[in-house]
């Protein structure tokens, strides 16, 4: 399968620094563009849904308290490290 040319415009600096580094790893300076653009990507994709989660998550409406995370965040590495809290506020529904 073939994929579509794609051209763009780099600083001099940027575009020696790829050069470079495409064949201190002998690879191609498209291959290293193609793999950044993916991690982008990936990076992107992962974060769209860990907000969407999040979302759906507070669309439950249960919530810890600013108080509940403050004690367990200050109890962490500490000799009385409390557990992970639990929802303490809970949204009514209509």
């Amino acid at each position: 399968m073939t994929s579509p040319r794609f051209t763009m415009r780099l600083d001099p600096d940027l575009k020696d620094w790829l050069e470079a580094e495409a064949k201190r790893r002998d690879r191609s300076a498209s291959y290293l563009a193609k793999q950044a653009i993916r991690a982008m990507k990936d990076e992107s994709d992962a974060k769209a849904r860990m907000i969407r989660d999040a979302v759906a998550e507070a669309d439950k409406g249960a919530f810890v308290s600013e108080d509940a995370m403050t004690a367990w965040f200050e109890s962490l590495e500490t000799e009385n490290e409390l557990p992970e809290p639990e929802a303490d506020i809970f949204l009514q529904r209509a």
